[in-house]
C-alpha cells in the first residue's frame, strides 16, 4: 500500500523561509511524479509545484513561481519544497501528492492518485 508522508510545516515570520519534506513508501518499485498542493478553508486545493521522476522537470503554480523551489532528494521518491519570501497569503495546509504514471505534474488535484495528510504552514508577523 502506497503511503505519502509530509513534514516540516510550522509557524514562520513574514519574509522567512521554510522547507517541507515528503516521501513515498510502500510500493517503491515505481518512480512517482511528485507534487505539492495547498489548501485553505475557503479555497479548493491549489497546485504549488510538481516534479517528474526521471528528468526532474519542474512546474509551478503562479503563487510559487520565483519564490518556491521543488527538488528531489537522493532517496528515490523523496521530494522537498523550499519556500522563500513567505507572506501571510502562503498560510495553508500543504499536501504532498504522488502519481505513479510518472508523467508531467498536473495542476489538477483530481488527477493525482496519492496524498499525504497535510502539514500546516502559518505565516505571520
Amino acid at each position: 500500500q502506497v503511503q505519502v508522508a509530509e513534514s516540516g510545516g510550522r509557524w514562520v515570520q513574514t519574509g522567512g523561509s521554510l522547507r517541507l519534506s515528503c516521501s513515498v513508501s510502500g510500493d517503491t518499485s515505481r518512480r512517482y511524479t511528485m507534487g505539492w498542493f495547498r489548501q485553505t478553508p475557503a479555497n479548493d486545493r491549489e497546485f504549488v509545484a510538481g516534479i517528474t521522476p526521471i528528468s526532474r522537470r519542474t512546474s509551478y503554480g503562479a503563487s510559487a513561481e520565483g519564490r518556491f523551489t521543488i527538488y528531489r532528494g537522493n532517496a528515490m521518491n523523496t521530494v522537498y519544497l523550499q519556500m522563500n519570501s513567505l507572506t501571510p497569503d502562503d498560510t495553508a495546509v500543504y499536501y504532498c501528492s504522488a502519481d505513479s504514471a510518472g508523467g508531467l505534474a498536473s495542476p489538477n488535484f483530481l488527477e493525482w492518485g496519492y496524498w499525504g495528510q497535510g502539514t500546516q504552514v502559518t505565516v505571520s508577523s
